[in-house]
C-alpha cells in the first residue's frame, strides 16, 4: 500500500509502545496527511520493583511525548484483563502441560489485532495501524499478507492470525523499509525515542528467568524423571516447565554423549531426552488454523520458529487440520509453537504445531 498521501484524509489509530519503531510509523502517516491518533495498551505488567507498569518501563510517557511532538492525539486503553486472561494465562497453562506456546502470537491474535482493532472501528477509525516489519498489499480482489523489505526485521511469523478480511483495515507503514532507515528517519524527524533499544521478546518475563516468573505466580513445579526414549530412568528434573526441546545444559545427567531434551510426557511428568539426531523430525500436525488464502497450494515453504529459515514442505489436509511433511528434516519441532506458510514473500496462514511427525 502507498502511504506517501492519505486519501480524503483517512483516520487511523496507531498502537504506540514508546518505542522507535512505532513512534515514526505515526510521524510518517501524520506526513502522509492522514488523521493520526495514538494509543498505548495498558497491559498491567508488573515490574522488578512491583510496581504496576502498563507497558514496561517508561513507555506510555515515551509514547505521550511523541504524540505531543506530533501534535496528535495520545490515548491509553486498558487491557490487563485481556492480556492475563488470554495470553498470560494461556501460556502458563501450556506450559504445565508440556507444551510451548508463542504468546507474542496470542497477542497480536487477542489483543492488537481483536480487541483493539474491534475498538478501533466501534470509534470510528478507518485503519489501525502498528510499527510491525511486514506489508500489506491489494491486486485485484484480493489482500495478502507479504514480508517486509528488511527479511531480518520480517514479523509475519507472528502476524499469520490476522482474519483475511480485516487485511484492508490495517497499515503497515514500515514495511518498505529497513531498521536502519526507521532509525535514521527517526533520527531526521528529531523523535526522542529515535536511539531507544529493542524491547524483549516477552514483555510479561520482565526478568527474563521464566522460572522466577512461575515461582513469582505461585505455580508449582512437580519433580520428576529424566528418561531416554526406552524409559530408562537418567536422573531427575525440577518441573517440565523448566526445560525446552533442544535444550543441553543444565540436565545435571552425566552420559557418555551429549543428550537434549526431545519432548515431554505430561501424563507421566518425565523429560525425555535422546542424542542430537533425534532431535530432527520429518513433519508436523498443525492445528487451530488461520489461512489467508482460498487457493492454498501443496508444496510451500514452512518456518517453524520466528529466526529459522523458511523450508519446503507438502501440506495435505486432514481432518479441519494440516499435515507437513518437509523435504529435509527439521531439529526441534516444538509442539505449542506456530508454523507459519509462504510462498515466496506472501503469507498464507499458519496454526499450532500439535504433533510431531518422527518418521514418514
Amino acid at each position: 500500500m502507498d502511504y506517501s498521501k492519505s486519501p480524503l484524509k483517512k483516520k487511523v489509530l496507531v498502537a504506540m509502545s514508546g518505542g522507535v519503531d512505532s513512534s515514526l510509523a505515526a510521524s510518517l502517516l501524520k506526513e502522509a496527511d492522514y488523521a493520526v491518533t495514538g494509543v498505548t495498551m495498558c497491559l498491567g505488567i508488573r515490574q522488578e520493583a512491583d510496581h504496576a507498569s502498563c507497558c514496561g518501563g517508561d513507555a506510555i510517557e515515551d509514547a505521550r511525548r511523541v504524540c505531543s511532538q506530533l501534535e496528535i492525539p495520545h490515548f491509553v486503553f486498558d487491557f490487563a484483563h485481556l492480556m492475563e486472561e488470554l495470553v498470560i494465562s494461556k501460556f502458563t497453562t501450556e506450559y504445565l502441560n508440556g507444551r510451548t506456546p508463542n504468546p507474542c502470537v496470542d497477542c497480536n491474535r487477542y489483543l492488537k489485532f481483536g480487541s483493539l482493532l474491534e475498538k478501533t472501528r466501534g470509534l470510528g477509525f478507518d485503519y489501525l495501524a502498528t510499527g510491525h516489519y511486514a506489508r500489506i498489499e491489494h491486486t485485484g480482489e484480493a489482500w495478502h499478507l507479504k514480508r517486509p523489505e528488511d527479511k531480518n526485521k520480517d514479523q509475519t511469523y507472528f502476524l499469520y492470525p490476522i482474519k483475511k478480511d480485516d487485511l484492508p483495515w490495517i497499515l503497515f507503514p514500515l514495511g518498505n523499509l529497513s531498521k536502519a532507515d526507521v532509525r535514521a528517519q527517526a533520527i531526521k524527524a528529531g523523535l526522542h525515542v529515535a536511539q531507544k533499544a529493542e524491547s524483549q521478546d516477552i514483555c510479561f518475563v520482565t526478568s527474563g528467568n521464566y522460572r522466577q516468573f512461575f515461582e513469582e505466580r505461585n505455580l508449582s513445579a512437580a519433580a520428576g524423571n529424566i528418561v531416554d526414549q526406552e524409559g530408562k530412568v537418567l536422573g531427575r528434573h525440577q518441573g517440565i516447565i523448566y526445560y525446552t526441546i533442544g535444550q543441553r545444559s543444565g540436565l545435571g545427567i552425566s552420559a557418555k554423549n551429549p543428550l537434549y531434551v526431545l519432548r515431554f510426557d505430561a501424563r507421566t511428568n518425565s523429560v525425555i531426552v535422546g542424542n542430537k539426531e533425534d532431535l530432527f523430525a520429518s513433519g508436523l500436525i498443525a492445528g487451530d488454523l488461520n489461512l489467508l488464502t482460498d487457493r492454498f497450494p501443496e508444496e510451500v515453504e514452512a518456518k517453524i520458529r520466528y529466526r529459522k529459515k523458511p523450508a519446503h514442505c507438502i501440506v495435505t489436509k486432514e481432518n479441519g487440520k494440516l499435515r507437513v511433511i518437509f523435504k529435509e528434516a527439521q531439529e526441534s519441532i516444538t509442539p505449542g509453537q506456530a508454523v507459519v506458510f509462504y510462498a515466496s514473500d506472501e503469507v498464507l496462514g499458519g496454526g499450532v504445531i500439535e504433533g510431531v511427525i518422527r518418521e514418514e
